[in-house]
Formats: structure tokens, C-alpha cells, sequence
């Protein structure tokens, strides 16, 4: 007489996630500095090994007529579901910028499930075009979903601080109060304004300012000076924010990427 198996009890449960590994990083519509050579799949490589389980992406292209047709190694994918890969099932795009050839933004990959989203355009006069890509992530097990919101702000002084104001508006009327809450990007916020206008108008914190007293360093990335790059956080706590060494990313993005994890 045979019998069965017990099965595990502790192998059957689930591992329920307590933290977030999360990785902003501007790929500079796949392009070097200057856009003098193609390095989008060196870049896929690079992401990839980081491991992150949420990636937030400024300037990734949709589509490009022209480079298409003359780039070597064009992916026939839009680029935020080249850099997806088999690694993020889930990703979503904002399409901020349309021109003749083409059009990029911004773009989340996630590990979980993307429920939703929903790009908002905050582009103010001119020809600069920006967006808010705000996306719902449910956890397993988790009874809040995880909110993330990827950014790309104006260079304009004035036009930050309006998007500013449409970030916390938006914060408060699409996120709830006890809804973890991660917003990361391209600031272009070289002043350093916008942590206080993100206090006191979303009670977001920065993870670089809160764990070593100021924002990262990240522009040009082979010798930051400039801290435009960010990670602000709600309802979460944070350990280990890096910025990423300049081998091999300053060959790969004009600006340098930002890795935190995340405790929900």
C-alpha cells in the first residue's frame, strides 16, 4: 500500500513581497551622448542585470520611422518592450512627444501586474512635451495596490514648478492616503525646488535626501554634478539607495541611473 506525499507546508505558501527593488534611468531614445551610436541592446543587457523588479524609463522611443530603416540592430519592438524582454511581463507607455518620424516617453516594466494606467500630459507652452505615467501594481497578498508614477519634467524653471503642482494634484486626487506611493524620473530639477513643493503638496520624501542629506548627483553622468534624477516615496520606507557606477553606464546613458529598494 502506497501513500502520498505530505506536501510542505512552508514550500505550498507563497512568498508574499515586502520590498521593491526599483531602477530609474534615462535611455536617451537608445542613443550615446551626441547620438552618435545605437547601444540599445548593450543597455537591455546592463538593465537586466540590476535585477529590479519595477524599471522607470524617461526618452524611450515608441517608434522611428527613419532610424528604423537605417540603424543596425533596430528592434522591430518598440523599445520599452525590447528592454521588457522576458524579464517584465507588465510594462505601460506614456507617449509624450509626436513628431513626423515618430514619438517617445515615458515607461514603467514590472514584475507584477500592471491594473491599470494612465499617462498625463503636463507639457506647458512650447515645444517641450512631458507626461506623468502613473501605473497601479498589485502585489500578491497585499490588500493595497502599489502605486508608481514615472516623471519627466520641463527645463523650464516655471513649467517645473506647474507640473509640480499637476504631480501633487494628481497624487492627491488618483492615490489613497494609505497607498504606498513611488515617483521617480528625469526632474531636470537642478535647483533642487521641488522637495519641498512635493512635501507639503503629497508628503512625498526623496530616498537619497532622507538616507545621506541630498539628492544624488547624476548629470552628465560621467562626471555628475547635477542632481536631476530622483526616487520619492509615500507610505514606504527605503534602504539602499545606489547611484550606478559610471562604467558601464555613463557609455550608456547621458545621465546617471538610480537603484533603491523599497519597503512596503
Amino acid at each position: 500500500m502506497s501513500s502520498s506525499p505530505i506536501p510542505d507546508a512552508a514550500a505550498a505558501t507563497p512568498v508574499l513581497p515586502t520590498s521593491l527593488k526599483v531602477m530609474t534611468v534615462n535611455t536617451h531614445k537608445g542613443f550615446t551622448a551626441l547620438n552618435r551610436k545605437f547601444i540599445l541592446p548593450e543597455l537591455r543587457d546592463a538593465v537586466r542585470t540590476v535585477g529590479a523588479d519595477v524599471v522607470f524609463l524617461q526618452e524611450v522611443l515608441g517608434t522611428h520611422s527613419r532610424h528604423s530603416r537605417r540603424v543596425n540592430n533596430w528592434p522591430e519592438a518598440p523599445h520599452y518592450e525590447f528592454l521588457a524582454d522576458t524579464m517584465w511581463p507588465q510594462f505601460a507607455y506614456g507617449r509624450n512627444a509626436v513628431y513626423p518620424k515618430g514619438h517617445h516617453g515615458n515607461a514603467v516594466l514590472s514584475k507584477f501586474p500592471i491594473v491599470h494606467f494612465r499617462n498625463h500630459d503636463v507639457s506647458v507652452s512650447g515645444p517641450e512635451k512631458r507626461g506623468l505615467l502613473h501605473c497601479v501594481l498589485r502585489l500578491p497578498g497585499r490588500v493595497v495596490d502599489v502605486h508608481v508614477i514615472c516623471a519627466h519634467l520641463g527645463l523650464a524653471e516655471a513649467h517645473r514648478e506647474q507640473q509640480l503642482e499637476l504631480l501633487c494634484h494628481i497624487v492627491r486626487d488618483e492615490v489613497p492616503s494609505d497607498a504606498p506611493l513611488i515617483v521617480a524620473g528625469d526632474f531636470n530639477d537642478w535647483r533642487g525646488r521641488a522637495h519641498d513643493i512635493l512635501e507639503k503638496g503629497a508628503a512625498l520624501r526623496e530616498v537619497f535626501v532622507h538616507a545621506h542629506g541630498r539628492a544624488a548627483r547624476t548629470f552628465p553622468a560621467r562626471f555628475p554634478v547635477l542632481q536631476l534624477d530622483r526616487i520619492y516615496v509615500r507610505n514606504a520606507g527605503v534602504h539602499a539607495p545606489v547611484v550606478l557606477p559610471r562604467r558601464p553606464w555613463s557609455h550608456l546613458s547621458d545621465h546617471a541611473p538610480l537603484v533603491a529598494d523599497i519597503d512596503l
